[in-house]
C-alpha cells in the first residue's frame, strides 16, 4: 500500500512541475505599408486574470486596455484603420512602425512585465 501511495505521490508532484514548466509567452506580429500600420501581441499560457499590452517601434508607443484572459490566452490588435479601430483595435498613426520591427510587452494586473518581444515587420 504504500509504494502506491509514494507512487500516486510521484506523479502528482511530475504533473505539479509540468503545469509550472509551461511559461508564458507572447506571439507579436506586425506589418508596414505606406498608409498603414499594424500588429498584433498574443499572449497564451497565461495564469487567468486581466492583462494589458503595449506595442513599441522606435518613439512610438501605443498600450492597450486591460482585457480578461480566455482560458489561457489573451490577445490584443492594433492598428491604423478605422475599420479595424471600430472593431476594438487600439488606434496607431499610419506612421507608427519604423525600423522595420516592433516590440511587444504584456503586463499584468499590476503593471508587471509578464512577457515581451520583438518581432520583424513584414514591410509592404
Amino acid at each position: 500500500m504504500s509504494r502506491l501511495s509514494n507512487s500516486l505521490v510521484a506523479i502528482a508532484a511530475l504533473l505539479a512541475l509540468s503545469t509550472v514548466a509551461q511559461a508564458q509567452s507572447i506571439r507579436v506580429k506586425c506589418e508596414k505599408r505606406a498608409d498603414r500600420s499594424t500588429a498584433s501581441i498574443d499572449g497564451t499560457n497565461l495564469i487567468p486574470g486581466t492583462y494589458s499590452s503595449v506595442l513599441t517601434s522606435g518613439p512610438n508607443t501605443a498600450q492597450a486596455p486591460a482585457r480578461a484572459t480566455v482560458g489561457d490566452e489573451v490577445g490584443f490588435d492594433f492598428s491604423s484603420q478605422p475599420r479595424d479601430i471600430r472593431r476594438g483595435a487600439t488606434p496607431l498613426s499610419t506612421t507608427f512602425i519604423t525600423g522595420g520591427q516592433a516590440t511587444g510587452t504584456l503586463l499584468d494586473a499590476n503593471g508587471q512585465v509578464v512577457a515581451t518581444q520583438t518581432a520583424r515587420c513584414r514591410v509592404r
